[in-house]
């Protein structure tokens, strides 16, 4: 479900206008994050790393409405929730996308994301998506401690949906700590926003 975000009276009205004309409107910003106790958590349950944290960063992202926002048809839409669209990794080293349906609780997000995540680690190709505008393009690359990243993008392809990358976790001083890279649109959020994201998803990282 969706609703319609009155732009005429949005208090970044001028700031989508604005943004909204740029070639490349999005920008990202690249932070490490403590992952001790969300790594040892899921080790000691069986849960798998990548989908644990994954649930994480997503029920944060719902929880910041900006991220909920779309771009269609020159109008803004919020959404009542966004659903994950990860990359999954294959043994040959290729990777296919899949489509998580999100749910607020964890077990039954992993039951579902589970599944999907075996059907396309054992298809071969790039294997589409079945989603909507509601997504978030999510990619792991655990081989790689990175502190900056591009995406590849089609600018005549009008995309508004944030994007988030994980990297390789190391042991730092005692602590698991994980690169993670967000682009956004400026013309729906701005640093603000990001922050309030990594904000929060560094508590349910905590938790």
């Amino acid at each position: 479900m969706k609703q319609q975000l009155d732009i005429n009276t949005w208090a970044r009205k001028d700031h989508y206008h604005f943004f909204s004309q740029f070639e490349e409107p999005f920008f990202g910003v690249c932070v490490n994050v403590d992952c001790t106790r969300a790594y040892f958590v899921s080790k000691a349950y069986g849960y798998s790393f990548f989908l644990y944290y994954l649930h994480k960063a997503m029920v944060a992202m719902n929880s910041i409405e900006p991220f909920r926002y779309r771009i269609i048809d020159k109008q803004v839409w919020i959404y009542d929730h966004i659903d994950p669209s990860p990359t999954i990794n294959r043994p040959d080293g290729t990777f296919g996308f899949a489509y998580f349906p999100y749910h607020a609780d964890f077990k039954t997000f992993a039951a579902t994301a589970g599944e999907e995540s075996e059907r396309v680690r054992s298809s071969t190709g790039l294997v589409p998506a079945v989603s909507g505008e509601n997504v978030v393009h999510c990619s792991s690359m655990p081989w790689i401690e990175f502190t900056s990243l591009s995406h590849a993008r089609s600018f005549s392809f009008k995309d508004s949906c944030p994007k988030i990358s994980f990297g390789k976790m190391t042991e730092k001083e005692g602590k698991m700590m994980m690169p993670v890279s967000v682009h956004v649109h400026h013309a729906l959020m701005d640093g603000y926003h990001v922050g309030q994201f990594l904000e929060e998803f560094q508590r349910h990282l905590d938790i």
